[in-house]
């Protein structure tokens, strides 16, 4: 690394807390590396109070694009010369490209999870989805879906003080789409979460059920709904399987995981800092066995 640092070394880097489990720094500039290219990307701990000076810094120090995490990503908004779809859509950037001085909030997570099914050969065009949840990442999961163009989004979450932040979602997504069909129940409802799920293509665990220290529950109370045409996929990556992916592979189902998806937004956000192809295979055996 030491070597590779010079005048010119281009900086990027990631803001939010806590940070320092982050594996971004080590992928980064491993692909850096192997691609040749004069940038470096670090970690800097920021809580949502400092982001306004987070960016400030970033145009002082003409950094080429930070990755944002929690709690940042609905603050930094605010500062974004523009926006792309997916962004607007859910109100929060967790990558920033600095464009001459113009700075262009994307959010890659949802594009991680279609590029993490599109890797295991599973397209979303013209599908029925089901998704459970609706914080961060089910609603980048739902927004990169309904603008790749399924058929059909089905929602469940939990019927509490944010269920009226899902049903708006499924609304903006609505005006997004004009013949996206969008539907909103609740998650303890598992009768029309069996009726869904019969009839979807695909079904997506986006909550945190399932994830350490929850990792002897599952979203799917009825595990006859598991089929050998559905595809299942968990966002959580720790465990690497979750106790839904196991059930549902028992039965047959094709099964995805999440940490694919966070491979995958980072080869997307590579792509629009450097406008390279991340080294994929070699960041895979690397960083993601």
């Amino acid at each position: 690394m030491e070597a590779r640092i010079t005048a010119t070394t281009k900086l990027y880097g990631l803001i939010g807390t806590p940070i320092r489990h982050s594996g971004s720094p080590a992928m980064y500039n491993y692909s850096f590396e192997r691609k040749g290219i004069d940038a470096a990307y670090l970690a800097f701990d920021v809580d949502r109070e400092h982001t306004k000076d987070a960016i400030d810094a970033m145009k002082l120090f003409d950094m080429g694009g930070m990755n944002v995490t929690m709690p940042c990503k609905i603050e930094v908004v605010q500062y974004m010369d523009e926006l792309s779809d997916a962004a607007r859509i859910m109100g929060a950037v967790n990558t920033i490209v600095n464009d001459n001085g113009k700075l262009i909030g994307h959010n890659t997570d949802g594009v991680g999870f279609v590029l993490n099914l599109k890797d295991h050969g599973v397209e979303v065009k013209d599908k029925k989805i089901t998704v459970c949840g609706g914080g961060g990442a089910a609603t980048a999961v739902q927004v990169q879906c309904a603008l790749e163009g399924v058929r059909e989004l089905t929602i469940f979450n939990k019927k509490d003080q944010f269920f009226e932040r899902t049903v708006q979602t499924a609304e903006k997504l609505k005006m997004e789409r004009e013949n996206l069909v969008v539907n909103v129940y609740d998650i303890d409802d598992v009768q029309k979460m069996t009726e869904e799920m019969n009839d979807s293509d695909i079904f997506v665990n986006g909550t945190v059920v399932g994830m350490k220290p929850m990792d002897d529950m599952s979203v799917v109370k009825d595990i006859s709904t598991f089929r050998k045409d559905l595809v299942v996929c968990d966002v959580v990556y720790n465990p690497v399987e979750t106790k839904m992916m196991r059930e549902a592979k028992a039965a047959g189902c094709k099964v995805i995981g999440g940490k694919g998806m966070l491979l995958w937004q980072g080869v997307y956000a590579f792509k629009l800092y450097t406008g390279c192809d991340m080294p994929v295979d070699e960041v895979k055996e690397r960083f993601f066995k």
